[in-house]
């Protein structure tokens, strides 16, 4: 019996043992490291960032070296209490935010709100999320890297500053609600030099004649070329018809040349963060915020059934185009197997790093090229698919052989008059077997010789004028961002966020156009605070930041350097602007409450009808655009074009809510000649396609 009772108290006191605990940001990223790690590890996430600098003052004390003032983020107080009473159980805390500098400046905070010891080797970065690459992070952790926490800290303090000392003169001056920020303004003032450019664009004229030549049975094109010999500018139409006098059309042109040569056309280099999103914006029409969020679902993990949650991509924030050793061997036996011998490069196209790049991670891959898109399409949603068939065939694509075109250039003579025609025809697909595009299409020409002679059957003369540079898209001002130098890949998209949520630019067509709220603080921002806007300035600044990181500057110095000028620009800046009247305009009708003028308001989301009685009357209503078609529902009411929540345009009736008509695609007041429905105008890439919602009809595309 007492050999009982003392076995029963053993069982009561046994502890159950410790797990080391490994804290990430996201919840999905903890659910799949927590299943490599197994079971003596516990992966909680701090939901991002647990402290930042103060929402309602400057928090950084720029009388004593710029001494930051950080305080935990509101609404994160269970978040850190849980973190605590874990890290306390815990037998080791192991810190594995992103790979960057701002997953650094998280684990930092992480082990200041944690009581951590810095100097510990508890931080542990991945560049992929698989097993065989979390296991062997874990095998080797490290200190936090304090250069990377500086670099971001100085980044932090630095738009602080200048946000925190802009903003509040832009409050005073202009309008509640404004902000202004060192990047952002670039990206601002980059929308607005290129909308002045295109007012003051004065287009000319120019004309070209295509003809259609014949040799026996085969037509092919070619252009007018020049004159005896020259390149010939046609600027007129007199030009046109003194080439055309000169031609008899009876009688034979001469091929006096024949050139044939092999071209060949190489593959891109595997993604960085900005080609990803420039691709993305052009060929699949996502947003940068669209992208970056699948991008960031890939990469943390996708429930694959029977492999479990794998992690499909490396990290989404880089700026190299390098790729391991390992990746490349597995990507040459893919295409070894898959395609042949003759389509694996034996030497991959390497990306030259632009200017201030970190080349701190690869570019962004698969994390295995035998998960082919194909293979995953029933485990991934509609975007998280295309974008991981976007990034799966740029990188196998980049480790393939170059294209080989036979070209061949004909020049066609009569009279001194010169025609010129190309044609080309594939010879070897290389990596356009798996990365097809518009630009390569077989032209084929007939086989010509010097001294062949062929028949003009007709020529068309066209007329046109140069075009302004186009406004900027999504993907062409990151491309510009990069190009200049400004911001870094994980600013990108916020960026971009920010001005269109200040309304300071609007998106139409896909294309940035500058509000007039965005060239008033635009125009303040210039003759008060050149440094911001100065592109090479900011290009150094990000320079200096990149210096911080490698450890060769001192971040308080850099951050002096910048802001002992600019607070004297800040002081003067208060003196010398005036303040704005964004004058209301009349909006020619009267309030429907209390009879007064109602006038026309710049609001945060654009412009308003308001009651001039304001704040006495708060009568408000939308200003709605009609597009001239009655509503197909009631017959009463008048379609107008309205915005949802989310800046995106929809039709409704006037006569809302008696009648509850809507739609996406725009209504043309026909009905369909088949079914009777009311027919719409539905966007398609070039242009628009008139057709009947049931599926029943639609018409020729309009270009």
């Amino acid at each position: 019996m007492p050999t009982k009772a003392k076995s029963k108290a053993k069982i009561k006191t046994r502890r159950k043992p410790q797990k080391k605990l490994v804290i990430v940001e996201s919840p999905a990223k903890a659910k799949t490291i927590e299943k490599y790690l197994g079971r003596t590890y516990k992966v909680v996430p701090s939901l991002g960032h647990v402290r930042d600098l103060p929402k309602s003052s400057m928090g950084v004390d720029t009388e004593n070296d710029y001494d930051p003032h950080y305080i935990s983020i509101r609404g994160k107080g269970d978040v850190i209490k849980g973190l605590r009473s874990e890290a306390k159980k815990a037998k080791a805390v192991y810190l594995a935010s992103d790979p960057d500098r701002e997953g650094e400046s998280i684990a930092w905070h992480l082990a200041h709100v944690l009581n951590l010891d810095v100097t510990d080797k508890n931080r542990v970065t991945f560049n992929e999320i698989t097993k065989d690459a979390v296991k062997e992070a874990f095998k080797t952790p490290r200190s936090i890297d304090m250069n990377l926490v500086n670099a971001q800290q100085a980044r932090r303090i630095l738009d602080r500053l200048v946000g925190y000392s802009i903003s509040p003169l832009l409050w005073k001056k202009v309008k509640k609600g404004l902000s202004a920020g060192r990047v952002q303004s670039i990206a601002l003032s980059l929308i607005i030099q290129r909308e002045k450019e295109i007012k003051a664009f004065i287009p000319e004229e120019y004309w070209t004649i295509d003809g259609e030549f014949k040799k026996a049975r085969h037509t092919f094109a070619a252009s007018f070329y020049g004159l005896n010999g020259k390149k010939t500018g046609l600027k007129d139409n007199n030009a046109v018809q003194a080439v055309l006098s000169k031609l008899d059309k009876k009688g034979n042109f001469d091929i006096t040349n024949v050139v044939r040569k092999e071209r060949k056309r190489t593959p891109q280099p595997p993604f960085t963060t900005s080609s990803m999103q420039q691709d993305a914006n052009r060929k699949l029409n996502f947003r940068t915020r669209k992208t970056m969020m699948a991008a960031q679902q890939l990469y943390e993990g996708i429930n694959l059934g029977k492999e479990g949650t794998q992690g499909l991509i490396t990290y989404m924030r880089t700026d190299s185009t390098r790729i391991s050793n390992i990746a490349k061997h597995e990507a040459s036996t893919f295409i070894h197997e898959k395609y042949g011998a003759e389509y694996a490069a034996t030497k991959p196209i390497k990306g030259k790093l632009p200017e201030g790049a970190q080349d701190a991670h690869e570019a962004i891959r698969p994390t295995s090229v035998f998960r082919t898109p194909a293979s995953l399409k029933e485990r991934l949603t509609k975007d998280q698919f295309r974008l991981y068939q976007l990034i799966w065939n740029r990188f196998v694509a980049s480790q393939m052989t170059n294209a080989i075109m036979d070209t061949m250039a004909v020049t066609l003579e009569q009279n001194g008059v010169t025609f010129r025609a190309n044609g080309s025809k594939m010879k070897f697909e290389g990596f356009l077997k798996i990365y097809k595009d518009n630009k390569e299409k077989d032209n084929l020409l007939p086989d010509l010789e010097i001294g062949d002679q062929v028949k003009l059957a007709k020529t068309d003369p066209a007329q046109h004028f140069t075009q302004p540079p186009a406004r900027y898209s999504e993907a062409n001002l990151i491309k510009a961002l990069e190009e200049n130098g400004v911001g870094r890949p994980s600013t990108y998209a916020p960026t971009l966020d920010t001005i269109q949520r200040r309304y300071y630019v609007k998106l139409v067509g896909r294309r940035f156009e500058p509000t007039e709220l965005g060239e008033i603080v635009d125009g303040i921002i210039n003759d008060y605070f050149p440094d911001v806007v100065n592109v090479d300035f900011t290009a150094d600044l990000e320079h200096e930041l990149d210096g911080i990181e490698d450890g060769k500057q001192d971040w308080v110095k850099v951050i002096d350097s910048f802001y002992k000028p600019f607070s004297t620009e800040v002081a003067h800046a208060e003196d010398a602007i005036e303040k704005i009247q964004i004058r209301d305009e009349p909006a020619g009708f009267d309030c429907d409450i209390c009879g007064a003028p109602m006038v026309i308001k710049m609001g945060r989301y654009g412009k308003f009808y308001a009651c001039s009685r304001f704040p006495d009357c708060r009568n408000t209503k939308p200003i709605v655009k009609e597009i001239g078609v009655t509503c197909p529902v009631c017959h009463k009411g008048e379609v107008i074009e309205r915005k949802s929540k989310k800046n995106r345009i929809f039709y409704g009736c006037s006569r809302y809510p008696d009648c509850d008509f809507v739609s996406w695609d725009k209504p043309v007041g026909r009905d369909c000649p088949k079914d009777g429905h009311y027919l719409v105008a539905k966007k398609i890439r070039g242009g628009s396609q008139i057709v009947c919602p049931n599926g029943d009809y639609e018409e020729a595309p309009q270009k």
